[in-house]
C-alpha cells in the first residue's frame, strides 16, 4: 500500500469517527435525563469512550471469527483507539468538574477537626482512583499510537504496552460500576452500560479460545 492511499483510508476512518463520535454524543446529552451541561457532556464522553473501547476491543475477535489477518497493529484498530482515547480523556476532564469544585476532593477527605486530609476509603474516592490509573494509561496508549513508537519499541515489546489496554478495560469496569451504585442510575443506563462492557468480554473470550484451538 503506498503512502499516500494509506493516508487516504485513514483519513476517512478519522472522518468516519469524527461524524459517529458527534452523532453519539449528541444523541447521549439528549437522552440522558438531567439540565446539568457539564454531566451531560460526562456521561456523553464517558459512553461514547466506552463504546470505541469496546470496538477496539473486538476487531480482533471480529478478524479471528472471519479468518481475516490478525496483525501486531492496523490502521483501523489504532485510529479507533485513538478516539476513544480523545473521548475519555475529554470526560476526565470534564468529570472532575461535576460532583464538586474542588478536584482534590475526589482523591481526598477532610478530617474531621483537624486541618488535614486523607485518602478516600469510600466507594466515591475508589472509583475515581479507578478512573484516574485508567486515564493515565490512555494518555501512554495515546501516546504510543503512531508508528514511530512502533517502530522506536520493536513490534514485541510495543505490543506487549498496547495490552495495557486490558487493564485499561478492567479499571473502566470497576470505574463504571461503582457509579452506577453512586449515582444510583436509571435501569436503561445500567442496562446500556451492562451491554456495552458483555460485548468485547465476549468476543476476547472467543478471540482466547479459538486462538488456543489452533495452537
Amino acid at each position: 500500500m503506498t503512502v499516500s492511499s494509506r493516508f487516504s483510508i485513514r483519513f476517512k476512518h478519522h472522518l468516519i469517527l469524527l461524524i459517529c463520535t458527534g452523532v453519539l454524543l449528541i444523541a447521549f446529552i439528549r437522552l440522558i435525563p438531567g439540565d446539568d451541561l457539564k454531566y451531560l457532556w460526562s456521561m456523553g464522553t464517558g459512553y461514547v469512550s466506552i463504546i470505541l473501547l469496546a470496538a477496539t476491543l473486538l476487531i480482533g475477535p471480529i478478524n479471528i471469527y472471519t479468518k481475516r489477518v490478525n496483525p501486531v497493529s492496523t490502521d483501523l484498530r489504532r485510529d479507533v483507539g485513538i478516539w476513544c482515547g480523545l473521548t475519555g480523556l475529554a470526560h476526565v476532564v470534564v468529570g472532575i468538574q461535576v460532583h464538586m469544585g474542588n478536584i482534590w476532593l475526589y482523591f481526598f477527605k477532610a478530617v474531621e477537626g483537624e486541618h488535614s486530609y486523607e485518602f478516600r476509603k469510600d466507594l466515591f474516592g475508589f472509583s475515581n482512583y479507578a478512573g484516574l490509573v485508567a486515564g493515565l494509561l490512555l494518555v501512554i496508549l495515546l501516546l504510543l499510537s503512531n508508528d514511530i513508537s512502533l517502530k522506536w519499541l520493536g513490534a514485541k515489546r510495543w505490543k506487549n504496552i498496547q495490552r495495557w489496554n486490558y487493564i485499561f478495560f478492567g479499571l473502566v469496569l470497576a470505574h463504571g460500576i461503582m457509579y452506577q451504585i453512586i449515582e444510583n442510575r436509571a435501569s436503561t443506563i445500567i442496562i446500556l452500560f451492562s451491554l456495552i462492557m458483555i460485548l468485547p468480554l465476549v468476543g476476547q473470550s472467543f478471540g482466547f479460545l479459538n486462538r488456543n484451538k489452533n495452537k
